[in-house]
């Protein structure tokens, strides 16, 4: 994906409006910026704000620097800001074409896919601006269809979890259907006596059986001479 940073570069001679000091803190900015030192460039170009806050060069300069440290949530509202502020279509472009890159960078896809379609209304011919819209788009697509997926995973999940509990409530139903059924008459005194009475007869047969038998199974005694 191609960047298209630009940093303002003074003329030698004094820019009006601007004091020797703060262009000077700009210059001094601009060179950290090209060494690559950007976090130095950064806080020179805050500095240069500090004495004129409505600069629009310190303001786009000091955005991109933030984007280069990979602050890209302050880069976004610097560059935001400076689009509210700016009407120059030269400029507004390049502003939108680096607040699409900064959104692009924070995953805001849509987002910056309207920030590359306002820097080419200002700048149709701009290669770099359709190069990264088109990116943009892909990555777009490609964020929308893995959210898509995440949420047929769940909608998945959550049918797994219903046919299991169905399945679940099946099988306790069978299980209830194959115990017999419990007897829900109420039984009366009478008939529990009797029926109690009944079972204690049954046991002295029982056991009187088992006497007789344990009497047959005995060892016949031997008498004694005497």
């Amino acid at each position: 994906m191609k960047y298209n940073f630009v940093v303002f570069l003074f003329l030698l001679h004094t820019v009006t409006g601007f004091s020797q000091k703060e262009n000077s803190l700009l210059r001094q900015g601009n060179r950290k910026f090209e060494k690559g030192d950007y976090k130095e460039a950064e806080k020179d170009y805050r500095k240069a704000l500090e004495l004129n806050k409505g600069s629009v060069k310190g303001q786009f300069n000091l955005g991109t620097a933030v984007y280069k440290n990979h602050n890209f949530d302050e880069s976004v509202k610097i560059y935001s800001n400076l689009a509210e502020k700016n009407n120059d279509k030269k400029i507004q472009s390049k502003v939108m074409h680096n607040l699409g890159n900064s959104l692009l960078q924070s995953k805001e896809y849509e987002k910056s896919i309207t920030a590359y379609k306002k820097a080419l209304m200002n700048d149709p011919k701009d290669k770099d601006t359709k190069y990264n819209l088109e990116y943009a788009k892909m990555m777009l697509k490609k964020q929308q269809e893995q959210q898509n997926k995440k949420n047929q995973d769940k909608k998945d999940d959550k049918k797994d979890q219903k046919d299991k509990k169905d399945q679940n409530k099946d099988q306790n139903k069978d299980n209830n259907q194959q115990k017999p059924p419990q007897d829900q008459k109420k039984i009366s005194k009478e008939d529990a006596d009797r029926m109690l009475e009944a079972l204690k007869n049954d046991e002295k047969k029982t056991m009187e059986k088992v006497k007789k038998e344990q009497v047959k199974a005995q060892p016949m005694g031997v008498e004694k001479d005497w």
